[in-house]
């Protein structure tokens, strides 16, 4: 599969100084990433919905471990005046999400779409794994219910959705966040964009 960004998922022609913000609904540091994101990069960075190579919660050895790690993310939301985190339930599926951004990219929606749908699982709390609830987000930027519904049942729209994840993991992401820069270099996890440059 070719790597060029010019080429990616069969889109119009890019330029080559075009970066890209990797993600999955499922993750709570994309969430805090999403929300700062546009305005850290100092160059235009392509949103690219994804299923996470590695689950955000993978690593904990415990409950406490999460609680510690969920702690993390509130307060690191609070110290950006984010709206207070409500965690959605546990595990939740965020496949239905994932392809609703896909489709949403392709006709131009990716972001406020994405915004919307994270701020319904870490600020409202709510399943992405819930139809409606991908209505809800999907609402919020105008993107018409029959069309998503359409879009969710959609073998291309699935199609889209596994060879953009297979185009991150070749780029080397196994994780999410991650933001691609277009000389190659991959910043992983939200604390990176703490070393951008501007």
């Amino acid at each position: 599969m070719s790597l060029d960004v010019t080429h990616h998922q069969g889109a119009e022609a890019r330029p080559v100084d075009r970066g890209a913000f990797y993600y999955d609904f499922a993750s709570p540091e994309a969430y805090l990433a999403a929300e700062r994101v546009l305005n850290v990069l100092p160059f235009a960075a392509e949103w690219i919905p994804i299923r996470a190579p590695r689950a955000w919660d993978d690593g904990f050895r415990c409950a406490e471990e999460r609680a510690v790690a969920q702690g993390e993310i509130e307060r690191v939301a609070a110290a950006r005046m984010l709206q207070g985190v409500r965690w959605p339930p546990e595990g939740f599926d965020s496949e239905l999400a994932l392809r609703a951004a896909t489709y949403a990219k392709q006709i131009g929606r990716a972001v406020a779409f994405s915004l919307a749908a994270f701020r319904q699982a870490f600020a409202g709390g709510a399943d992405l794994g819930d139809t409606d609830v991908v209505l809800i987000a999907a609402s919020a930027c105008e993107m018409h219910p029959r069309a998503v519904l359409q879009a969710l049942e959609r073998d291309a729209v699935a199609r889209a959705l596994d060879e953009a994840t297979e185009a991150a993991v070749a780029r080397g992401v196994v994780s999410v966040p991650t933001v691609w820069t277009p000389n190659g270099e991959l910043l992983a996890g939200d604390a990176a964009l703490d070393t951008v440059k501007p």
